[in-house]
């Protein structure tokens, strides 16, 4: 699904603004994330090593955002009925999510956020450290960590680095 939906963007945007910015704004995405971006970089044959780092640094940047003022956002949502029912939804499916993070605490963020599978990454790993109440100081480190090795991953996959390896 995420390649389908990186290749559809990648058909809108390619040839009205630079390739860059098209895989900036993918990695930026909710559910797409870096994961979307490192794809749509290959599709568009842009340079692994300036992939790598744009799709990054698209991916990280809405986390601290996230952590420091979904709740507030939420609880202002949550006054509409319109809103209401997606934020109950969004808040009931990531405390769901929370149970593999708390039995691991730290280690559990990490890993939530670092296997690039559809529901986990970087947006659902801080939503679900800002429901359990924790620390900017604590779960940002491990986020970003937990990105950039998600990023290996992906970078792995989509540029054929596995074939290196012989797998």
């Amino acid at each position: 699904m995420t390649e389908a939906i990186a290749d559809y963007l990648v058909g809108i945007f390619q040839g009205t603004i630079p390739e860059e910015l098209i895989i900036f704004i993918i990695s930026l995405m909710p559910i797409l994330e870096l994961r979307g971006g490192m794809i749509a970089a290959k599709l568009l044959g842009v340079e692994l090593l300036k992939a790598f780092v744009i799709c990054y640094i698209g991916n990280i940047l809405p986390i601290p955002f996230i952590l420091l003022f979904i709740r507030k956002i939420f609880e202002f949502l949550k006054k509409f009925k319109v809103t209401r029912k997606l934020v109950e939804r969004l808040e009931t499916s990531s405390m769901r999510k929370s149970e593999k993070v708390k039995k691991g605490s730290k280690w559990g963020l990490l890993t939530f956020v670092a296997i690039p599978l559809p529901g986990t990454g970087g947006w659902t790993g801080a939503l679900i450290a800002a429901l359990l109440d924790m620390r900017i100081k604590t779960s940002f480190p491990i986020i970003a960590l937990g990105v950039l090795i998600a990023n290996l991953i992906m970078t792995a996959f989509s540029y054929g680095l596995l074939g290196i390896f012989g797998l």
